[in-house]
């Protein structure tokens, strides 16, 4: 089993999670891990906030742990704080703790389930809830599990969250996680407009462009005495032509001459790839 299946991955929307919290709120993916469950349950830390998920019709349940760092400063400001040097209690949560982290947890279940509909209709639902990860036992303690870790900042604030999978729970959707050809992921060819609006965006870039008369080698006895007026000869005849450089690149010969009274050079041909090195 790997843990190369990134849609399994929830993020709680910023936006929705600003507008109950009423502050900015950051979750991002730190770490995706393949573990047993002794391992995932031993790196929590006791207490801490252990939330139980059902995830129908699959069998088993999964879990999703919070870390008190940062699920304490987000029930202060359920209450009206501003969480500004709050003091992290290290004690298990409270009924009324509960029921708060109930309204985020039950904010952030809708959108897992929005994310599962890529793969198959799951309805999630917590269904318990405990402060000692020790005391839960979902899994024999040598199951494979899949842990998704997150951090969440709010603030000056920031924490942990995991999201457990165990396989057994997984194993009946396998086929479908391993399948690259979901139409949100397919490679789409690029169409005209899109080739346009390129061509519009990049026509307007500058290049340097550089004309290499020739190459030479002196001295450094003679570089040291040169003056102007002293004459280099280059390694090529003068009507031999030259290379001209895109960005360092050698991409065209040309030939060297005048134009409107400056200096200029004529591309006669396109260097090939053998050319360019």
């Amino acid at each position: 089993m790997t843990t190369d299946h990134r849609s399994l991955i929830i993020v709680v929307s910023p936006r929705g999670a600003r507008g109950f919290l009423r502050t900015i709120v950051e979750v991002s993916v730190s770490n995706i891990e393949q573990l047993t469950f002794s391992e995932f349950i031993h790196a929590l830390p006791n207490p801490t906030c252990f939330n139980l998920l059902s995830a129908k019709p699959l069998d088993g349940q999964m879990c999703l742990e919070i870390s008190p760092l940062i699920i304490y400063p987000i029930i202060d400001r359920l209450l009206g704080g501003a969480s500004d040097g709050l003091f992290i209690p290290q004690r298990p949560l409270t009924a009324i703790e509960w029921r708060l982290v109930k309204r985020l947890t039950d904010r952030a279940l809708v959108h897992l389930g929005e994310v599962w509909q890529n793969i198959t209709p799951v309805a999630f639902e917590l269904t318990e809830t405990e402060s000692n990860p020790q005391l839960v036992q979902i899994v024999p303690p040598n199951e494979v599990v899949v842990v998704i870790g997150f951090e969440i900042k709010m603030g000056n604030r920031a924490g942990t969250m995991s999201l457990c999978i165990p396989y057994n729970v997984i194993e009946p959707v396998m086929g479908k996680l391993s399948q690259q050809n979901w139409s949100t992921y397919t490679r789409r060819a690029a169409t005209d407009d899109h080739v346009k609006a390129m061509h519009r965006n990049l026509g307007h870039a500058p290049l340097l462009v550089k004309a290499l008369l020739g190459h030479t080698q002196i001295k450094v006895g003679d570089l040291v005495h040169m003056s102007p007026g002293d004459v280099l000869q280059m390694d090529l005849p003068a009507s031999s032509e030259m290379s001209v450089q895109i960005e360092g690149k050698n991409k065209f010969a040309a030939l060297v001459g005048q134009f409107r009274g400056k200096r200029a050079v004529r591309i006669t041909h396109e260097l090939c790839a053998a050319d360019t090195n």
